[in-house]
């Protein structure tokens, strides 16, 4: 099955995804699956055949929604081809500040940034009154400030020194 799904694919990983639905498609009708071997094989390429079907349909609504999008998006918040390196430095930079945090600490800090929680919501969510979630996420922004703000001039000291 992987055979006729790679020659009916974009990619390895799509003919892949497509071969698993397939046995999973058939693990789940072996009911219905023909006892005679030449038989099976036929009924499995025409489940392959249907499950190559449905990704494709699932691809061209995909590419319809991206169209939908990209014409309600502004070009200017698009991020620059020339920065992306950079940000995913400044993201992985991010990424180990907050892991440096203790676990509770580093959820109400998320819980606030990325799901716009109150501190008083946040606090709820951790089991914290309001005034201890308040005083704990901001010990929490200045040590991870502390932390980015060193991490950042270690990085600009070592440009320095590779230019």
């Amino acid at each position: 099955m992987l055979g006729y799904a790679l020659g009916r694919c974009a990619s390895r990983e799509d003919a892949l995804d497509v071969t698993a639905e397939t046995f999973l498609v058939a693990w789940r009708r072996r009911a219905e699956l023909p006892n005679e071997p030449e038989e099976a094989r036929a009924w499995l390429f025409g489940v392959a055949r249907w499950c190559l079907a449905n990704a494709a349909r699932g691809d061209h609504r995909a590419q319809r929604l991206g169209q939908r999008l990209a014409e309600h998006l502004d070009v200017a918040a698009l991020p620059d081809p020339a920065r992306i390196h950079e940000s995913r430095a400044d993201t992985r930079q991010v990424r180990q500040a907050l892991d440096a945090l203790p676990a509770d600490d580093r959820e109400l800090v998320t819980l606030t940034a990325w799901e716009g929680l109150s501190p008083t919501e946040a606090g709820a969510v951790l089991g914290l009154t309001p005034g201890a979630a308040r005083s704990r996420l901001h010990r929490a922004r200045l040590r991870l400030r502390a932390s980015l703000t060193s991490d950042h001039a270690e990085l600009q000291e070592r440009r320095r020194h590779d230019h």
